[in-house]
């Protein structure tokens, strides 16, 4: 059998700005880093003459073109495997639609796996790409490039999209110490709302791409926003950085109406008030999960536990997408 594993992520600057409809234009930068939460693929032969298929739900196909799951499908064409006597199954640490990068971490892996079952060597960088293919253009789906990439990237790393599309990728310039103190002060909480993140990147995607001077703006904000929280962390002021992602959380939400509730805003009001210096939803917004920038944890999370929110510890991933 084989066991692939691929991280999930958080985004420390410039998400939004990795769709195409924006890099296209003006070129995007992210800043991602990749944690100790995964997507696990297995792969193996049986002796049956049908493919079975195990995620959220079960497929027994006879043919690729017979399979629902899009991803999976497009996958296998991709790579050459026709099956059928084949069994695929997929696991998360941590539901979709929680906007940490589920759906780029899921198609890495897959594909790392398929690779290792005809095998083959395939790099961080051609993974990801080949990942971005399927899901942006063979699928049209409205997502960005940061999600395939710092999957199979791993670490705490930029990346620098030009506008052809080609991703510049290097490692954060932090000490290890820096890295170290800027995991543990991050405080990752649930808000309970799940969604696709489908809906609100269209909405994103649309107007980028009808030239909405309003959405262009705002992007431009955050990408610069992107390179100032990049300069704090590799300067070693995190207290700054964390003052950037509260700046940042208010241009986002500026984006679409579907941003945040208020719920999510009444928590968020909560966490500034009891030591966050900063914070934001991570992903496409709407849900998922509310991340803080703190120097007094103690406090943040008593308070957050007060509201009935459950944390999920963050730690960095240094590995990126891999066969176990």
């Amino acid at each position: 059998m084989i066991i692939g594993r691929s991280p999930l992520r958080i985004t420390l600057g410039g998400g939004g700005t990795d769709l195409p409809s924006y890099y296209g234009d003006h070129g995007g930068l992210v800043v991602s880093a990749a944690i100790a939460q995964y997507v696990h693929v297995t792969m193996h032969r049986t002796p049956l003459s049908e493919m079975l298929l195990r995620y959220s739900q079960i497929e027994r196909v006879k043919e690729v073109d017979a399979i629902r799951h899009p991803i999976i499908r497009e996958a296998l064409k991709l790579t050459g495997i026709v099956g059928p006597n084949i069994e695929i199954t997929s696991m998360a640490d941590i539901p979709a639609g929680t906007g940490l990068g589920s759906s780029g971490s899921f198609t890495t892996c897959l594909l790392k796996v398929l690779h290792k079952f005809k095998r083959h060597f395939i790099h961080p960088r051609e993974l990801a790409e080949m990942a971005c293919h399927i899901e942006i253009d063979l699928l049209r789906e409205p997502v960005g490039k940061q999600d395939q990439y710092i999957a199979a990237y791993g670490g705490a790393t930029v990346f620098e999209i030009a506008r052809d599309g080609v991703v510049t990728a290097r490692p954060v310039a932090a000490s290890e110490d820096v890295l170290d103190t800027l995991e543990d002060n991050l405080v990752m909480v649930s808000t309970g709302f799940y969604r696709a993140a489908g809906q609100v990147l269209k909405e994103q995607d649309d107007q980028s791409r009808q030239k909405n001077q309003q959405m262009i703006d705002n992007l431009h904000t955050v990408k610069e926003l992107g390179y100032r929280s990049l300069e704090a962390i590799e300067s070693g002021n995190l207290a700054q950085f964390g003052k950037l992602m509260h700046e940042h959380w208010q241009h986002k939400k500026k984006r679409s109406a579907l941003m945040s509730n208020p719920e999510i805003d009444r928590w968020y009001t909560l966490a500034m008030a009891n030591g966050a210096i900063g914070g934001k939803l991570i992903g496409a917004g709407g849900g998922g999960f509310l991340m803080f920038y703190t120097e007094e944890k103690a406090r943040l999370r008593k308070a957050l536990r007060g509201e009935g929110l459950m944390e999920v510890k963050l730690a960095f991933d240094y590995e990126g997408t891999k066969i176990l």
